[in-house]
């Protein structure tokens, strides 16, 4: 397991000052939608001139016309970032076409696939997509595996199967992770760092229990304590 911060906090500044704090660990930071879009590249080279063991996983979601994700692809990989995402739904067609576009960078950032947004609960879930979450998201995922992506974007309820229905070695990447047991918040399907484990989770990804803790430093450390036995 390797663990992912979420910066997810109102501005740049807070943002860089939490990762400040996190400088002693080689963790990996999530830059999601608002903070990309408001502080842009020049944010990522900043986390990068802090640590640059820090490895940064850009969490974009791209969801267009296949072209289009590919080119937007090949921007990131130009970022220097070591991960990013897409939309399963977007279709098997993007996904190859992202795939072939990286297929000439000698290293390429990790692409994930987004299965099931674990704001999801079953009753919403299946409005949209008219299967349940466990379904669909293996649906997805034995899509994003046969067409060569390295991973998916899932809750660590489906982690599991995934990783039964593609390869062990299938990266599982999940939000939602309260470490040790905190609130919920917006998410639907949460886990502790336990249940990750058993789950087989590659990436827990932990934001609110981390930014919002007296002493980030120290709950960070305690969740790398944690991870560490297992």
């Amino acid at each position: 397991m390797e663990l992912c911060v979420a910066l997810d906090l109102p501005s740049a500044e807070e943002n860089l000052a939490l990762a400040s704090l996190l400088k002693p660990y080689n963790i990996w930071m999530k830059v999601g939608f608002r903070t990309y879009i408001r502080d842009g590249k020049l944010f990522i080279e900043a986390l990068k001139a802090m640590n640059p063991e820090f490895k940064i996983f850009l969490d974009l979601k791209l969801y267009d016309i296949p072209n289009t994700m590919a080119d937007a692809a090949e921007e990131i990989a130009k970022l220097g970032v070591d991960m990013f995402n897409i939309h399963a739904s977007a279709g098997e067609v993007a996904m190859q076409t992202v795939m072939q576009r990286l297929a000439n960078y000698e290293k390429r950032p990790l692409v994930l696939a987004v299965t099931a947004l674990t704001s999801f609960d079953e009753t919403h879930f299946q409005a949209v997509y008219e299967k349940s979450i466990a379904q669909k998201a293996e649906q997805f995922a034995t899509m994003s595996y046969a067409n060569g992506l390295d991973g998916v974007v899932c809750s660590a309820y489906e982690s599991r199967a995934i990783k039964n229905a593609t390869s062990q070695t299938f990266l599982t990447l999940c939000p939602g992770i309260r470490p040790f047991g905190e609130d919920a918040g917006d998410q639907q399907r949460v886990a502790t760092l336990e249940l990750a484990h058993s789950e087989g989770v590659d990436f827990p990804v932990v934001g609110r229990p981390i930014y919002k803790a007296d002493n980030p430093q120290k709950k960070v450390a305690e969740i790398l304590s944690v991870m560490a036995s297992f």
